[in-house]
């Protein structure tokens, strides 16, 4: 093991299934960063941030355990790379705690992505949803992470987790990694089917909007068939084209054609010819990765393995971090 790698902490909520543009935006990156030997990567299903918004028990451990196939169904080998659960790690919680007592009032009133929340859940305005970029911060700084994998909307818990880390390394001594954001390979940004200036989400009401991972595949072809286009018929980019171009950036982003060459192997067919080899070339990619999950969610012994195995190890490297931190700030060594 080369000591000199780069270590890198990536999570996603189990709050529902996951769209196509969470596998090329999110999923499809992190198989190929678990296999660069240049790379220490864990991978958490951060269900603690998850019940911020109240969650159906039932459906929340169903959809923890759907998401932790799918992670190993979309590539993660969890012989590589740590897979756990946020919450069967105590030290997210530990140190959740002394980050959220070293975090200003304003810095997480300025959180546009709580201003946004508290929007939607306001009959559930609780105080995770205020505090959670501290825990989010406890998340990477546990981990002492090189490397954190941020989408734009992503970028703001970034920059609060730098500000903690430099806070708390000259209060007590260096203590935490300051971490950097890496920017994946330019990818394809999916937007929904049914309006494309939206990105492609699961909470979208009209659900020929996205496609799941986990749709049947006469579902996948009937809603990419009923995809919003435009009055036109040229398979091309530009103004007034964001319906087709969307399709375009999905046929891209999961054949690895480039817009440029879709525009010449399309010039001169129509929308339905179009629309059939986007479906055909979606259903290729996400067969598999249903297939292997079909697989994997029956063998409820090997999960329960998989994800205690990777919290052991999460555990190890996370107390390490916490013991450093308690002993700093001055409680007393349990």
């Amino acid at each position: 093991m080369a000591e000199n790698r780069k270590r890198i902490l990536s999570g996603i909520q189990p709050s529902g299934a996951l769209t196509l543009g969470n596998y090329v935006g999110a999923l499809r990156n992190w198989v190929e960063l678990s296999k660069d030997e240049n790379y220490e990567a864990y991978f958490m299903l951060a269900d603690m941030h998850t019940i911020t918004v109240r969650q159906d028990p039932k459906e929340f451990r169903k959809n923890a355990m759907d998401l932790l196939a799918l992670f190993m169904a979309s590539g993660l080998d969890p012989k590589r790379s740590p897979i756990f659960f946020q919450s069967h790690v105590p030290a997210h919680a530990m140190l959740g705690w002394v980050l959220v007592c070293n975090t200003y009032m304003g810095e997480l009133s300025r959180m546009t992505q709580y201003k946004d929340k508290a929007q939607k859940h306001a009959a559930n305005l609780n105080a995770g949803l205020f505090t959670y970029p501290s825990l989010m911060a406890a998340d990477i700084l546990l981990y002492q992470a090189d490397l954190v994998p941020v989408g734009q909307d992503q970028s703001q818990h970034l920059e609060i987790t730098r500000d903690l880390a430099n806070r708390f390394n000259n209060a007590y001594s260096p203590t935490f990694k300051v971490p950097e954001a890496y920017i994946p390979k330019v990818g394809a940004r999916i937007m929904s089917l049914q309006d494309p200036t939206q990105k492609m989400s699961k909470s979208d009401p009209n659900e020929n909007g996205y496609i799941l991972l986990l749709d049947p595949i006469d579902k996948i072809v009937k809603k990419i068939k009923r995809a919003v286009t435009d009055s036109g018929s040229e398979i091309r980019r530009g103004e007034g084209k964001e319906g087709i171009e969307n399709l375009m950036s999905i046929y891209s982003a999961v054949t690895n054609k480039s817009m440029d060459n879709i525009e010449a192997e399309f010039e001169g067919m129509g929308y339905g010819d179009f629309k059939s080899a986007v479906a055909e070339a979606v259903v290729e990619t996400v067969r598999p990765i249903q297939e292997r999950y079909a697989e994997l969610i029956k063998n409820k012994d090997y999960l329960k393995q998989v994800y205690k195995s990777g919290a052991e190890t999460a555990g190890r490297t996370a107390m390490k971090t916490v013991s450093k931190v308690y002993r700093k700030i001055g409680f007393i060594e349990p």
